[in-house]
């Protein structure tokens, strides 16, 4: 009798065990995607700034055409990459990263040559969409931040022992991480040509 109330002990611990352990997997990985949500969140503020920023370039010079389109194009590319955050590959995030470094690159073009532009600069309006633009660019920031440290804290939880035998036998996959783009370790030289 005694045997037996050990076996049904160890089979009920192994039990809590596991299912704590795919419960704890489904919390960060679900963490891991809302933090991915945010993330995408912030770069819709971006592009939908973009938009009123346009407008209010437009309205205020005779704008180059050509740095124009390059903004509107980057613009309508990067919000072409989805990306599904439950299955989230290196390549697609590397996809994602490419695009939105065409707007972020558009972008600063576009401000660059505003400088020729004292009357916009003095607008508020576009004073009020740059500091906005400015504060998005923080936020992008942050939210990748955010969105590493929480596939960090799922990595970690899917790789340690014995939680990883859960995680393969389940199918947890690894999350793809932001990293920094190609040459972002170098200052950039920003040029006026006038």
């Amino acid at each position: 009798m005694k045997k037996w109330l050990i076996v049904i002990v160890v089979i009920a611990i192994l039990g809590i065990w596991s299912v704590s352990s795919y419960n704890g997997l489904v919390t960060v990985r679900a963490d891991a995607k809302t933090a991915w949500s945010n993330v995408e969140s912030s770069y819709q503020r971006r592009n939908d700034l973009i938009g009123n920023l346009v407008k209010t370039v437009q309205g205020a010079a005779d704008f180059e055409r050509k740095t124009l389109t390059e903004v509107i194009e980057a613009r309508a590319k990067a919000t072409s990459v989805n990306i599904d955050p439950a299955n989230i590959t290196p390549e697609q995030m590397a996809q994602f990263q490419q695009a939105q470094n065409g707007v972020s690159g558009a972008l600063s073009r576009l401000l660059v040559s505003v400088e020729r532009y004292p009357e916009l600069k003095a607008n508020q309006n576009f004073r009020d969409l740059q500091s906005q633009l400015e504060g998005t660019e923080n936020r992008i920031n942050v939210v990748r931040d955010r969105y590493n440290e929480a596939v960090n804290v799922y990595d970690i939880k899917k790789h340690k022992f014995p939680t990883v035998i859960f995680a393969n036998l389940f199918g947890f996959e690894d999350m793809a991480r932001f990293k920094a783009e190609e040459g972002a370790e170098k200052a950039k030289d920003i040029e006026f040509n006038f």
